[in-house]
């Protein structure tokens, strides 16, 4: 048994009950969810469908030209599996016209502009559909900061986030979701041939293990690495945790008044008066 393990079934009411309640806190009931066809969005949609009802789930496909098929593919057999209604909104069109426009053809820049632009289709839905735009980084990647601002960074809500990769796979299991989606390489699916692994320069397994020693138990880099770990591998994740930290606070507001938003004017996230 690993110290990464987690109980799916109790991890898995936890979050049917958050988002209930955070979901009701805002005197909503539909929420609004963009399926990759990767594990993550996988069981984010089913925890929601548990949560309210398939039917008030909307599942978003959001394919660029250069979409590896099988993401589509897996993508539908999530939202038939757990019969989701479905739409698709092609980005092509979108993302090219600013693409070729000024130029871009820096991957990573690409990759940023893809995933901003299916973020502005879910938030345009979540209007339509009178849902909550739900997220679905888990904190593998949110740690890394393995995630766009604006883009995929964006949501009102996420039940994963505090789930590393290993422990949304057990939740994947016990949901059980088609094994398709629990087997394939993670890829944001930003630019062709894209995995999550050989674009960050390793494992989440071995990501994981560190992340949980550093974070959740304090671990210092000295400790890490004389608990085995490689060096280098340490650093690496260290200098990415601490470099990608503006990604995981709100935006910061300068104090010049009495009471400043973010400051001092506080309140809970269903404040009424």
């Amino acid at each position: 048994m690993s110290e990464l393990d987690v109980q799916p079934a109790l991890v898995s009411d936890l979050l049917v009950a958050f988002l209930r309640e955070e979901v009701g806190s805002a005197r909503l009931g539909r929420v609004v969810i963009g399926l990759s066809g990767g594990v993550d969005s996988a069981v984010v949609a089913a925890l929601c469908a548990r949560a309210f009802g398939p039917e008030n789930v909307l599942g978003v496909l959001l394919p660029y030209r250069s979409s590896n098929p099988s993401s589509g593919t897996d993508a539908r057999r999530v939202a038939a599996q757990l019969a989701l209604p479905l739409r698709e909104v092609d980005i092509t069109g979108m993302a090219d016209a600013y693409l070729a426009a000024h130029g871009i053809a820096d991957a990573r820049r690409r990759g940023n502009v893809l995933a901003r632009c299916r973020m502005v289709v879910l938030y345009d839905l979540s209007v339509e559909w009178c849902g909550l735009v739900v997220g679905t980084s888990n904190k593998s990647e949110l740690l890394l900061g393995y995630s766009t601002q604006w883009g995929d960074g964006a949501y009102a809500l996420n039940p994963i986030g505090d789930l590393y990769k290993h422990q949304v796979y057990q939740v994947a299991r016990h949901l059980e979701l088609p094994p398709e989606v629990i087997e394939k390489a993670p890829s944001a699916d930003l630019f062709e041939g894209q995995t999550d692994e050989a674009e960050l320069g390793f494992r989440y397994a071995d990501a994981d293990r560190i992340l949980h020693r550093f974070v959740d138990r304090r671990f210092s880099e000295a400790e890490l690495v004389a608990d085995g770990f490689d060096r280098a591998l340490v650093r690496a994740i260290v200098e990415r945790v601490v470099g990608s930290q503006f990604k995981r606070v709100p935006p910061v507001i300068a104090k010049v008044s009495r009471r400043s938003v973010t400051h001092d004017f506080r309140y809970l996230r269903d404040w009424k008066r």
